[in-house]
């Protein structure tokens, strides 16, 4: 990696975590220039302006994300394993973040709701992907015989990433892990039942 590349690289790592700890809005050039030890020509080097920069940092922030998933999918094949790594990513922005602060698609949704619009777009494509993955997990599950057929995987998916953010959200208000684990464990149970009757006899 060149200089330069390893430069952008540092700027978007710090970055990234300002934002997310503090927020888009709130955190200055000055606080990212502290961070990374670089002047504001050493930044707007590499970024066009501060805009560019958050919508560069976030997107970092969601491939970290990604990259944790993708690491826990590596040894499942069935649709109920992998259902499961997307809780164990959830409660991962609690123990141990990819990207300190907490989830990156809460934090900037947040934000991008009325104080920054721009994000806006960024985010939700972020939490489109998300839903997208875990309705393919339920299609493919149903299309192998493994989930039953009459679930709803438009249905399901929304209702579980939802119940996944707002657990998040009400574990770092409250500062206590209890809702995100009552949020796993009733998830959970749901996915166990997910099975189809035949798959189960079938010894699967």
């Amino acid at each position: 990696m060149r200089k330069g590349e390893r430069t952008k690289e540092l700027i978007l790592e710090q970055s990234a975590v300002l934002f997310n700890r503090q927020g888009y809005a709130s955190t200055s050039l000055s606080d990212i220039m502290t961070a990374t030890k670089l002047e504001k020509g050493g930044i707007y080097n590499h970024f066009e302006n501060k805009e560019s920069l958050m919508q560069q940092a976030f997107l970092f922030a969601i491939q970290k994300v990604e990259a944790r998933y993708n690491t826990l999918l590596e040894e499942r094949r069935d649709a109920k394993s992998r259902l499961k790594a997307v809780l164990e990513v959830f409660q991962s922005f609690l123990t141990d973040p990819p990207i300190r602060g907490g989830c990156p698609m809460l934090n900037a949704a947040i934000e991008a709701d009325d104080a920054l619009p721009s994000l806006r777009p960024s985010v939700r494509r972020a939490l489109e992907g998300w839903r997208t993955a875990i309705k393919g997990i339920l299609e493919r599950g149903i299309a192998s015989g493994e989930l039953r057929r009459d679930l709803d995987p438009e249905a399901f998916s929304s209702v579980m990433l939802a119940s996944l953010e707002g657990a998040v959200m009400l574990s770092k208000m409250y500062r206590d892990t209890i809702h995100i684990e009552r949020v796993l464990k009733f998830l959970e149970q749901h996915i166990d039942g997910l099975e189809s009757k035949a798959f189960l006899y079938a010894g699967g």
